[in-house]
């Protein structure tokens, strides 16, 4: 009920809903109408109601309750099940526990949700900072019917969705740092790690976990300097613009599922190649190749249809896949 009155509210941004047309849209009464409401305004929402006029949404609480995300959302099957936590070990684990304690794949699509993580992790095991309402933290879960090989290009996939998501919700313009981060201003915003359950030929479950720093007003000494927020960002424009991080949720969840039908029509990335470079930091840079067979220096091309960076050392063309390999700038982070 909840989720379905704020859609309506939504979708009338510029002015009231009456209870009858709530009523006859829900399928409810009057009094069952005014109830949610006066919850959702215990809950923080600020919601306008004149007589004869109706009710108007002035403003929403930044929450990642289910009823709030499931109203951002605008999918045809991703989220349509959202499981949010207020806290969890990781987003990451509790989804690879919903495909392996679960019978069938009705749980493709899924998202899990999490205010704040005990135990969340970046990629190489690294820890991710995950305090109470600070960040948004989620992680997809996925059962393609694609080969075991294919799935490290869903990193890709999602890295570009963030970063439209964040555009369009904030303004501000992110760029991805191959393969897995996302950086404003040469500073890391976003954090992805993929995760597989698979035999040779055949996918069990992916998960796609996600962090992103969005009202961190400080961040721990060891990173400060090579990590920022989306708040931190946005002071320094003219204007603060308030973020919710349901509706910048909605926003990747929508742009991931564009992103990821394109993928899973050849099972690569030669529909995205193109703009995915428009978004690489590293592209036409030198860059440093940290690969424990022998690191090289080299300038980053851009990627080609199967998510590798193609590295131009002393007119070589290499392949560099993620795996091991790390890829640094010459003289620092990006």
């Amino acid at each position: 009920m909840k989720t379905k009155i704020l859609q309506v509210l939504r979708q009338n941004p510029e002015g009231f809903v009456s209870g009858q047309q709530l009523c006859e849209q829900l399928g409810v009464s009057r009094t069952a109408v005014w109830k949610t409401i006066h919850q959702l305004k215990e809950a923080g929402y600020v919601i306008q109601a004149v007589q004869n006029k109706g009710y108007h949404l002035l403003s929403a609480p930044d929450i990642l309750c289910e009823s709030e995300i499931a109203s951002q959302l605008d999918t045809k099957w991703l989220g349509r099940s959202i499981r949010y936590f207020k806290e969890l070990d990781s987003t990451n684990a509790e989804a690879k526990r919903i495909a392996e304690e679960t019978d069938n794949a009705n749980w493709h699509g899924t998202v899990v949700v999490a205010d704040t993580q005990t135990a969340g992790r970046g990629r190489r095991g690294r820890s991710w900072s995950s305090p109470p309402g600070m960040g948004l933290f989620f992680t997809i879960l996925l059962k393609p019917e694609i080969d075991p090989s294919n799935a490290p290009m869903l990193t890709l996939v999602k890295a570009m969705a963030v970063v439209k998501g964040i555009q369009q919700t904030t303004g501000l313009q992110p760029q991805i740092k191959w393969p897995n981060d996302v950086v404003l201003h040469g500073k890391k915003i976003v954090g992805i790690l993929t995760e597989m359950s698979a035999q040779i030929d055949y996918v069990n479950h992916i998960v796609v976990g996600t962090g992103i720093n969005v009202h961190h007003k400080e961040l721990p000494e060891e990173i400060a300097k090579t990590a920022t927020s989306l708040d931190l960002e946005l002071v320094t424009k003219d204007h603060m613009v308030q973020i919710s991080r349901a509706q910048l949720l909605g926003a990747v969840l929508s742009c991931f599922e564009t992103y990821y039908e394109r993928y899973l029509k050849n099972e690569d990335l030669s529909a995205l190649v193109e703009e995915y470079n428009s978004m690489l930091v590293n592209k036409d840079r030198m860059v440093r190749v940290l690969d424990p067979l022998g690191e090289f220096a080299g300038t980053a091309l851009g990627i080609n249809e199967r998510g590798e960076l193609l590295v131009d050392k002393e007119g070589e063309v290499v392949k560099v896949s993620s795996g091991e390999v790390s890829v640094r700038g010459i003289y620092g982070y990006v």
